[in-house]
């Protein structure tokens, strides 16, 4: 069996201080990814007995970022897209293993007042049409923080959120052709009527204590992968960051 971790640690330094290697050590995933480390190249030196790690900086010092430390010595990595209007902010990780493609993602927010969704719309269309060229080739295995709740289900607080940044109908959209052109929602798939399990918690309003998240953080698997889906979990129990680690096992 495999077993992937994904985790938005919003600044891997400060994660850092708060028991990460623990953490790191007690989930002992075969692909750890990371998202939003917030990191220029020299800045942390973060190895562990048995993991390779690749990296993908911003090139904006302290923004987005996204990493994945691996036990399985990948065929080849890739960085970005290959689109270069998206590929300056650290946002992709594409491992080649033999058998699927793991990529790690950072997906751009829409921002207050929607100020980047025209933006955000490009880059789904742009990542959708990257992840589908790799499913012609072999299983595809997304994880990362895709800074969109899908339905209603996936945040607390629906109503008073629609058409905010991360629940607007546009983006809701894009993440329904996602699936729509030949990928499954993991943690729907093993639990597709399970509610107020989140993967994020505004750190405003003691919204993690009062439970009122969102589930942004994702596993989605080509269609091609769904034989061989073993387990999916939302780990609320660890803290360290407003995002909490998401797990998907799948058989080898």
């Amino acid at each position: 069996m495999y077993k992937f971790i994904s985790w938005n640690v919003n600044g891997l330094r400060a994660v850092c201080g708060k028991g990460f290697a623990d953490i790191f050590a007690e989930l002992d995933a075969d692909f750890f990814c990371l998202q939003e480390t917030k990191l220029q190249e020299g800045q942390i030196d973060l190895e562990f007995p048995g993991y390779k790690s690749y990296w993908n900086y911003a090139e904006k010092k302290g923004y987005s970022g996204t990493a994945i430390y691996t036990r399985h010595e990948p065929m080849s990595v890739s960085y970005g897209i290959g689109v270069d209007e998206h590929d300056h902010e650290g946002r992709v990780v594409t491992l080649e293993m033999e058998d699927f493609y793991l990529v790690c993602v950072y997906v751009p927010n829409s921002q207050d007042g929607l100020k980047r969704l025209d933006y955000r719309m490009t880059w789904e269309d742009d990542f959708r049409a990257y992840l589908c060229g790799l499913s012609q080739k072999k299983g595809v295995i997304v994880c990362g923080d895709l800074n969109v709740a899908h339905k209603e289900i996936d945040l607390k607080n629906p109503k008073s959120n629609r058409m905010n940044a991360g629940f607007t109908d546009q983006e809701r959209a894009q993440f329904t052709n996602l699936l729509d052109s030949g990928f499954i929602d993991t943690f729907r798939y093993f639990y597709p009527d399970q509610t107020d399990i989140y993967s994020w918690w505004s750190y405003r309003f003691q919204a993690r204590q009062k439970n009122a998240g969102w589930r942004i953080d994702y596993f989605v698997v080509s269609e091609s992968l769904r034989d061989r889906l073993e387990g999916a979990k939302i780990h609320t129990e660890i803290f360290g960051s407003d995002h909490c680690p998401v797990e998907l096992t799948i058989s080898r």
